[in-house]
């Protein structure tokens, strides 16, 4: 199941996040997601594993397993490269041994002090706050994302972690609109304004942490997530599902794409599985009403700055 972008292109409507994916578990992590027909991987030059995803990819398309083309790949630009775009685009496909992706996202709408393609770090002034780069517009990136296209490096290129209002600034100054934002949405922070403000304009939304976050989240932010809640619990008896695959299959159900992150076979399993159901009109009212506005991924920890606020 795909959703169409707005250039054409197709995107699987559920996919696997890399994020915190470490060292040679990767390769066996995503080998066997394409053998349980994943088709849609979401990497991120600060997640700092290109390298070994690429190792994996390589893999699967020597051997047969899959097809370039079968596959859509997405990773992302990180603030400290917004002046280099094109190098940084370059060096994330070197790292994924690629010669095209399938999306490229600008990963988050801040643009910090540059500190050298492929060190993907976040600069703090001596105040312990994050180092912001004020010379670099957002516009200005922007269209260096889109002369990637005109080069075929990047087929479609996106925002990520982008509001209503630099959502809107983003159609006003773009040749080439964006094709995705991503941005963190789950039951208990159900962003609906921003979902279907998107979904109007023709920008399909990928919900990055459509779990709540879960132990990730909680170990570094101290959230809680959604799949604990009373009412998953008492839908997942109803439908014989998983909290987890109820989650998902909301998220689908609203038409955003899904990239839920797991390490584990079984979870992998489970996670791809939410085709064979459909939750009620009422449930999903239900599951409306759960809406907490609560983010669960807080980089403010690290970055000494609430962008949000």
């Amino acid at each position: 199941m795909a959703i169409t972008l707005n250039n054409g292109f197709k995107m699987p409507i559920i996919g696997l996040g890399v994020w915190r994916m470490e060292g040679k578990a990767i390769k066996d992590i995503i080998l066997n997601s394409i053998k349980i027909g994943y088709r849609h991987f979401d990497c991120a030059a600060d997640y700092k594993n290109e390298a070994e995803v690429g190792e994996a990819l390589k893999e699967a398309f020597d051997s047969g397993l899959v097809k370039r083309e079968d596959l859509f790949i997405t990773t992302k630009l990180w603030n400290s490269d917004h002046g280099h775009v094109l190098e940084a685009c370059k060096d994330s496909l070197k790292k994924l041994q690629l010669t095209y992706l399938d999306l490229y996202l600008v990963h988050f709408p801040v643009a910090v002090r540059h500190t050298g393609v492929g060190n993907t770090s976040s600069p703090l002034n001596d105040d312990g706050v994050l180092d912001i780069d004020t010379t670099i517009s957002l516009e200005t990136t922007w269209h260096a994302m889109e002369d990637l296209v005109s080069s075929g490096l990047v087929r479609s290129i996106g925002i990520s972690n982008y509001d209503i209002y630099l959502t809107r600034d983003c159609l006003a100054y773009s040749k080439i609109k964006p094709a995705v934002n991503q941005i963190e949405t789950h039951p208990y922070f159900q962003r609906e304004s921003l979902v279907k403000f998107c979904q109007k304009h023709g920008i399909c939304v990928t919900a990055h942490t459509p779990l709540g976050g879960g132990a990730a989240n909680t170990e570094w932010f101290g959230t809680v997530s959604c799949l604990d809640d009373q009412v998953f619990k008492g839908l997942a008896e109803k439908y014989k599902k998983t909290t987890a695959q109820i989650a998902l299959r909301w998220g689908i159900q609203r038409n955003t794409v899904v990239i839920p992150k797991s390490s584990k076979l079984e979870r992998l399993k489970e996670n791809f599985q939410v085709f064979d159901f459909e939750l009620s009109k009422e449930d999903l009212k239900l599951i409306g009403n759960l809406d907490k506005a609560y983010r669960t991924n807080q980089p403010a920890v690290f970055w000494g700055i609430n962008l949000y606020a």
